[in-house]
């Protein structure tokens, strides 16, 4: 006499009887979502892009500010070297912003100065400078996997996550501690919290409007909300993605005086 075969929804259940404890322990390795997350949000090629920053205070617009950004993946190390151009408003046309290994440079064709920056220093709102230049996380933090949990994202819907602590593990990082939540499904940045030394909150980060750019659905919002003030919130938008070379010579400080956008 055969078997009765297992119908499909007991097979599962079987199955799962058996497997579940080793699925409950296969626990993600939190640095390789970071790096996952760093995929989505930036191409691995050369690539440009349009910022435009707007800045809101109790809902209402007080400034705005556009920039191309020109980034590319370093030979040493895969962290992005970047070169940004301010393009409106015009008082700021021409002005540039170089990050390179741990160097952040600013030059005035005006003054033909370039003056060293912090990465903390504010650009427009709650942006800082480390905020518009391009960077894989993965490359200066450690991961630590604190959980998993619901989280609303950018679009207010809830989405299951993994919530990960990060510890600066480079100097002149722009924070020295961040909480990120990964969505488990797909493994895009869904929310981010960044900290000061002392461990205030600084700023809280959404990442939204997912869009297909250069090979993957990427974040084309970046929702940024004061740690102390709700109603003090930046909104950067990145549009006219671009995969296109940037030349190494670009990339250093005694080459901006020379600079000119193709």
């Amino acid at each position: 006499m055969y078997p009765v075969p297992l119908s499909r929804a007991l097979l599962v259940l079987v199955v799962a009887l058996f497997l579940g404890p080793r699925i409950a322990f296969a626990v993600p390795d939190p640095q390789e979502l970071l790096a996952a997350a760093d995929a989505i949000r930036n191409p691995s090629r050369a690539f440009s892009v349009m910022v435009t920053l707007t800045e809101f205070q109790a809902g209402k617009q007080v400034d705005t500010s556009t920039l191309t950004t020109y980034a590319r993946a370093q030979e040493q190390g895969g962290q992005f070297a970047t070169l940004i151009r301010f393009v409106l408003p015009a008082r700021d046309a021409g002005k540039l912003m170089l990050k390179n290994g741990n160097d952040l440079w600013f030059y005035d064709p005006a003054t033909k100065a370039s003056v060293r920056l912090s990465p903390q220093q504010r650009l427009m709102g709650q942006a800082s400078n480390g905020d518009v230049v391009t960077v894989n996380l993965a490359k200066d933090y450690r991961a630590t996997l604190l959980g998993e949990e619901e989280v609303q994202d950018g679009e207010r819907r809830k989405r299951n996550a993994y919530k990960l602590g990060l510890a600066a593990a480079a100097p002149d990082v722009t924070y020295p501690t961040i909480e990120i939540w990964i969505d488990a499904e797909n493994n895009r940045p869904l929310k981010a919290r960044f900290f000061a030394e002392s461990g205030r909150l600084l700023k809280t980060a959404y990442y939204r409007r997912f869009q297909q750019q250069l090979g993957a659905e990427r974040p084309t919002e970046t929702v940024i909300i004061d740690g102390l003030d709700p109603q003090s919130v930046t909104l950067l938008r990145f549009s006219d993605y671009s995969a296109r070379p940037v030349p190494e010579t670009w990339l250093h400080r005694d080459y901006l005086p020379r600079f000119q956008p193709e």
